[in-house]
This record gives C-alpha cells, structure tokens and sequence, in this order.
C-alpha cells in the first residue's frame, strides 16, 4: 500500500472514530433527546402519559418534550380530566418535575377560540404544533414517537 493511501485511510479511520466518539459522548452527556407528538385527544394523552413514565424509568437522561395540536391539546388546559374523570394535573405536574416539557400549538388555541389562559401553567404556547415538530426533528435531533 502506498504512503498516501495509508495517509488516506488512516485519516479516514480517525474520523470515523472520532465523529463515533463524539456521538457517544454526547449521547452519554445529555441522553437521547425524544418528541411525542399528540393530537388525538384525552385517550391518546392517557396512553402517552404512561408511555413518558415508562421511557423515563428506563431512560432517566432522556430529554421529552411533548407537542400539541387538534385534540391533542385538551388535556393541557385547566381542569381537564382523563376517561376516568381523575384529573391530569398530577400527572403534568409530576412530568414537568422529571423534566418533560409541554407545547400547545396557537394555531389550535385561534381556531377552537381557546384563551391561552385556560392552558396549564406547565405548558408552553407555540405558533404552530406541527412546526415545531419539524423543528425539534430537522434542526434539534429529536426522535419522533406517537403514542
């Protein structure tokens, strides 16, 4: 093999490596960084909640940031209770504490007529729920689940 195709290779290997260790470290730093998207309603939210829960017991690192839109915002706003009629503010408010961040599209907010101060006060209002899906996806590396 010739001088400078082991200069080519070897250079080759050092980036693999190095770009397959700064992967892992930040993966190791930060954990793995999950959107769950919601637009069904109070079921779907019942069935995410637990699936959160779930992911952080496994995961704890894991950055989760759930985003809203259609019916999908409903158990976000004040006094929403799932099928059971048990409230969902525990469950929010316990998320939030493990680090789960909230987001309700405006867009819904705007066409349901929905004052914005009928959302939790965990929840963060958006422009638009599908936008930043996009976004957390194409430009923050988030995964896509949903539930």
């Amino acid at each position: 093999m010739s001088n400078t195709r082991r200069f080519h290779l070897g250079g080759l290997l050092a980036a693999t490596f190095g770009i397959a260790a700064a992967s892992a470290a930040r993966a190791d730093d930060s954990g793995i960084k999950v959107v769950y998207h919601l637009s069904e309603g109070v079921q779907q939210a019942s069935r995410a909640i637990g699936n959160i829960r779930n992911h952080l017991n496994a995961e704890p690192k894991t950055k989760i940031i759930v985003v809203t839109h259609g019916p999908g915002i409903d158990f976000l706003l004040d006094g929403a209770e799932n099928a059971s009629g048990q409230p969902f503010a525990g469950a929010i408010g316990e998320l939030s504490g493990r680090g789960v961040e909230f987001r309700v599209c405006n867009n819904t907010l705007v066409s349901r007529k929905i004052p914005a101060d009928r959302v939790v006060m965990e929840a963060k209002v958006v422009p638009s729920g599908v936008a930043e899906v996009s976004k957390l996806q194409a430009r923050e590396s988030y995964a896509y689940l949903k539930p």
